[in-house]
This record gives C-alpha cells, sequence and structure tokens, in this order.
C-alpha cells in the first residue's frame, strides 16, 4: 500500500513517499491537489514516516550525515550501481559525473552517471547534491540549483566540521 505524507523542510515542504513500509521518494514538492494524487503518492498518512522525519530533521539540524531508513529504489543494474557510488560519496565533499563515471569503469559514461542521478527518487537520502558538473559547476537537481547549494553549503559550514570528521568514512550513520 502506498502512502505519502507532506512535512516543511528548510529548503521547503518535501512530500515523503513509501510502499508497504519502505520509503521510495523524498520528493521537493506538495503533490498538486488539481492532479490525481493518488496513484503517485497514494493516501495521506500522517504515521508511518516517524524515522524519515527525524534523520531529516537531524540531517538540517547538522546532526546526521547519511540515513538509515528502509527504503525502496527501482532503477536499472547501471542506475543502482551510480546511486550505490553516490551514497558513498562522504558528508562534506562532492565528485563529479566524470569522477564517478570513471569509477563504475570509463569516462565516457559521465552521461549516463547523470540519467541515473536525475532518475533518483530519493532526494537527500541519496545524496545526489554531491554530484556536481565539470570543474565544480553546480548543475540540475531535481529541487533546483539553489536547493543544491544550500545542502552543499549546510554539509561545508564551519559548524559541520566534527560530524564531517565523523562522518568522513560514508555510509556510516551518526
Amino acid at each position: 500500500m502506498r502512502t505519502h505524507k507532506v512535512i516543511a523542510t528548510p529548503l521547503g515542504i518535501f512530500t515523503l513517499v513509501a510502499e508497504d513500509s519502505l520509503l521510495i521518494a523524498v520528493e521537493p514538492s506538495a503533490p498538486d491537489p488539481a492532479a490525481p494524487v493518488a496513484a503517485r503518492f497514494g493516501l495521506a498518512a500522517e504515521t508511518g514516516f516517524e524515522a524519515a522525519e527525524r534523520q531529516l530533521e537531524e540531517f538540517f539540524q547538522g546532526r546526521r550525515c547519511c540515513f538509515d531508513l528502509p527504503v525502496s529504489q527501482e532503477g536499472t543494474p547501471f542506475q543502482r550501481q551510480v546511486w550505490s557510488a553516490v551514497k558513498l560519496i562522504p558528508y562534506g565533499q562532492t565528485r563529479t559525473y566524470k569522477q564517478l563515471a570513471l569509477e563504475l569503469g570509463a569516462a565516457s559514461k559521465a552521461r549516463g552517471v547523470g540519467a541515473a542521478l536525475a532518475r533518483n527518487m530519493l532526494n537527500i537520502v541519496v545524496p545526489t547534491h554531491r554530484v556536481l558538473g565539470s570543474r565544480g559547476k553546480l548543475t540540475g537537481y531535481s529541487g533546483g540549483v539553489d536547493a543544491k547549494r544550500m545542502l552543499l553549503d549546510l554539509e561545508a559550514g564551519p559548524d559541520n566540521e566534527a560530524l564531517r570528521q565523523q562522518c568522513s568514512g560514508a555510509g556510516v550513520p551518526a
């Protein structure tokens, strides 16, 4: 059964979507009331999202570097490889599309990496905001480039040095 909950974050309204108790999307917007919501977002729910809400709040407060949530992410084998590689980028650090492509075997995969990142439905939880264009240029992000900048600034902020040190081996929940 698919359910959703709309929450407020420092980046604005987000919609959390779960299916059978697994988080499947963190959308940087609220459902359009004029659109058929049930198919995409499921029923509105007030419960079942407590862990995701708490961990997102901790992240935005600079008390969490990565997430420990039950998630489900549908994608091709290549997309899954890209998302797994992105999860390994340490908090407060970035990679370029080309660097990720090289990690996955060939610089020629950079466009494919970008396409896979665009299909990531678990914004922030799978930190695609940590991936930049060539020469560190901020490029597309589902929440917008301003949101990407805010997330990168949050992670790079002087108040989060201890968290960066604690989480320098990515994949370690705070």
